[in-house]
């Protein structure tokens, strides 16, 4: 079994409960820190790994959304709770491979998905294509402390989160994004030197 279905898988088998679980590790902050970022979708906008669709209310009334998670069981407690926004149109899809056209996009978003994308800067790579000349990536991402020991105890733990969740909590996210080809992101410190808010746009290399 591939690392992607590995992932899938779980995340399959938590859908049912995974508002109740995020709301647990602290959901009232992380509205505080998505809000401020989904302001600034603007157009056609992507979000990738929707999951349960807990960031759709925060979204401006005028953007048309595409809303895509690899899971279909997270994607159907979605639709299931925003079956009547005609703003938003849901597909099941990996953000390693997307099946969308070159330049499709003026907003992607994603909100805590790159700790379990099996290849991250593949994702983002992708993520860049799609993205119109001029458009704008919003993420709210955790990733690997650069403080000394917190970093190297999250690199000693970070196996328990990957065999339970599926969930890297080491990542690099800023360096991916500069190898995946994207410029000069500005970035937010939300939560200690983990928890991330970050703006990035695509302009040629």
């Amino acid at each position: 079994m591939s690392s992607t279905e590995k992932i899938k898988k779980r995340y399959n088998r938590v859908a049912a409960c995974y508002d109740w679980f995020e709301g647990a590790m602290g959901g009232g902050k992380f509205k505080k820190w998505i809000r401020p970022l989904l302001k600034e979708a603007k157009g056609e906008t992507l979000e990738i790994g929707v999951g349960t669709g807990k960031t759709i209310p925060y979204y401006p009334p005028e953007i048309h959304l595409t809303a895509i998670d690899f899971s279909p069981k997270m994607l159907k407690q979605a639709k299931k709770r925003f079956a009547n926004d005609l703003r938003v149109r849901f597909l099941e899809m990996d953000v390693q491979n997307l099946e969308f056209p070159d330049n499709s996009f003026d907003t992607v978003v994603t909100s805590c998905v790159f700790c379990s994308v099996p290849d991250p800067v593949k994702g983002l790579i992708e993520i860049r294509r799609v993205l119109k000349p001029g458009g704008q990536l919003l993420m709210l991402e955790h990733m690997r402390s650069h403080k000394k020991i917190i970093g190297k105890l999250m690199d000693w733990f970070n196996f328990i989160p990957v065999n339970i969740w599926g969930a890297n909590i080491n990542r690099e996210t800023i360096e991916n994004l500069k190898k995946a080809g994207f410029q000069d992101p500005e970035v937010n410190n939300v939560w200690m030197d983990i928890v991330k808010q970050i703006k990035v746009k695509k302009t040629e290399a």
